[in-house]
């Protein structure tokens, strides 16, 4: 087996902003707000002998929505799967509340909301049972919660239909119905607009907009640009190299 190469030519060091991405002249990010939420120190990700990103500093307080931007293969997914738990960074660390995640995920689990590109959802099942099982991970909701999330996502009368007979869109709302249930204030989404008609994006770009006007925090990634914004709304490009 070659010997493991150094850092990697091709490197990047992410670029942070506020309503615009711009260019920075310092290889460390750092993005600071006051009593943070979450957090990150020197995190640093490598996939495949390629460092993804490195020495990434995030200070997130209530009230912001973070966008992550960047190319394919920029290291997206993996940041909000760093964030969440799912992964262990190469270097560095991620806090929730001023504790560190590494080795705690099931103590920290109700602390934040993670729903990724796939729907997450197993196809025997309603809709309302998918759900009553996701949020169970939570907080248990009711039954007519369950059906008021429904139909705030548009899917009244499919709640005990099996998932599998709906369409791709259908099944995504179904997993952003969780977003009108009891949630914690921390969602990170991935690609939650995915699949989404334009009805539907604009519903969801609303809602992350009031549930960060009202104290909560969205970490996500998209393509698509977002006509709905809070005013906490910020930008990290991971595919930008710093000068």
């Amino acid at each position: 087996m070659p010997p493991r190469p150094g850092r990697a030519p091709n490197s990047r060091a992410p670029e942070y902003s506020g309503r615009h991405l711009h260019d920075l002249s310092s290889p460390r990010v750092s993005v600071a707000v006051t009593s943070p939420y979450l957090e990150t120190h020197d995190l640093a990700c490598e996939r495949d002998w390629r460092m993804l990103f490195e020495r990434l500093d995030l200070r997130l307080g209530h009230g912001e929505m973070l966008q992550v931007a960047g190319p394919n293969g920029s290291g997206k997914t993996s940041l909000l799967r760093l964030l969440c738990g799912l992964m262990q960074p190469t270097a560095g660390e991620v806090r929730l509340k001023g504790v560190a995640l590494a080795g705690q995920r099931g103590e920290l689990a109700r602390e934040l909301l993670w729903i990724g590109h796939a729907a997450g959802i197993k196809g025997l099942l309603s809709p309302e049972e998918n759900l009553a099982w996701l949020c169970a991970l939570h907080q248990p909701a009711s039954r007519d919660a369950i059906w008021q999330a429904l139909e705030s996502v548009g899917l009244r009368g499919f709640e005990d239909v099996p998932c599998h007979t709906l369409s791709a869109g259908q099944q995504r709302r179904v997993a952003l119905a969780r977003l009108y249930l009891d949630a914690p204030p921390l969602w990170i989404l991935d690609e939650p607009f995915t699949a989404l008609d334009k009805q539907g994006v604009a519903q969801l770009e609303e809602h992350l907009a009031q549930h960060c006007d009202a104290g909560g925090l969205v970490v996500f990634t998209t393509h698509h640009s977002m006509a709905r914004a809070p005013a906490g709304y910020r930008e990290l490009d991971l595919g930008r190299r710093a000068a």
